[in-house]
């Protein structure tokens, strides 16, 4: 049986984890990264991540993670520069790396995004953490997130959804665009000469959910709908049960350039799904047997 890198924290809600612990000297909640106080010990954890991935997402992930991978200042050997990483990002979309404590609160969130800035914690998981992981360290946010922001269309619409955020929040409908963070950005699939291929970070970053996502039988794969997915709720700890497949990344620009309240009052009375649940009228790529969460409650049972 397959085990899951687990980051046990919602990563949609983007914070407070640190927030109740840590009080920030700066507003923004930013911090120096301290490159220079990385010990060896942690250089090699990252060595390890690093090179069990790159062995893994060749045909696996789509071409534009591959390609922001190779002309970012990323490798094995170090962890690397978040300044070098901006330095190139700037360039190509206009986007910089910052580095903050761990998960922030809602607004600092948002509001990085919105300004094409993103907050990647600066610490790295301990050699015994590999495989699990209570919230976001340097690999997950610069391995998983990085490359694809070297990308206009996941530039642009990861910009929007950070505006959107803060617009969510004070509509109280933050969960319902959290739903679509989750299944674009952290475990998001596209269509790639005609198969699902991975550009979401959470799965990119995870050794398992890499293999589990595109390869087990157990989870469905369905069309990505707007409506849909933001009526969806996810696993937080635990592979998902459903991918999402949008049909290219430009389908996240349409995305970023629309007006989400109208969506929000069309859906204001819709149930919410269950994370396995496949409807009628779904695109369904492979209709999962669900077999893994099967397992796993009979297993607690």
């Amino acid at each position: 049986m397959l085990e899951q890198e687990q980051i046990t924290q919602d990563k949609s809600k983007h914070g407070l984890a640190a927030g109740d612990a840590f009080q920030p000297e700066r507003a923004d909640w930013t911090i120096d990264q301290g490159w220079d106080r990385y010990t060896a010990e942690e250089h090699g954890v990252w060595k390890t991540l690093f090179e069990r991935q790159t062995k893994l997402l060749p045909q696996r992930a789509c071409k534009e993670f591959v390609e922001g991978m190779k002309k970012l200042p990323i490798s094995a050997d170090k962890i690397p520069h978040f300044e070098q990483l901006s330095e190139v990002l700037m360039k190509h979309t206009g986007w910089q790396v910052v580095a903050v404590p761990g998960l922030v609160p809602d607004d600092v969130f948002f509001e990085h995004l919105a300004n094409r800035r993103f907050p990647a914690g600066q610490f790295i998981r301990k050699a015994h953490e590999l495989d699990y992981l209570e919230e976001p360290d340097v690999f997950h946010d610069v391995f998983g997130h990085v490359p694809m922001l070297m990308n206009p269309a996941i530039a642009d619409y990861i910009q929007a959804y950070g505006q959107g955020g803060l617009r969510a929040k004070e509509l109280g409908v933050l969960h319902r665009l959290a739903r679509v963070y989750w299944y674009t950005v952290e475990f998001g699939l596209v269509l790639e000469d005609g198969a699902p291929r991975i550009y979401g970070a959470g799965i990119a970053s995870s050794r398992t959910e890499s293999v589990f996502s595109l390869e087990d039988d157990s989870p469905n794969r369905i069309a990505f709908d707007l409506d849909r997915v933001m009526c969806t709720n996810y696993r937080i700890d635990d592979f998902q049960e459903s991918y999402f497949v949008i049909k290219d990344l430009d389908a996240l620009l349409e995305l970023a350039a629309i007006d989400f309240q109208p969506v929000y009052d069309r859906i204001a009375t819709r149930p919410d799904l269950d994370p396995g649940t496949i409807l009628a009228d779904d695109t369904v790529y492979h209709r999962g047997s669900g077999r893994y969460h099967a397992n796993k409650k009979s297993v607690a049972k």
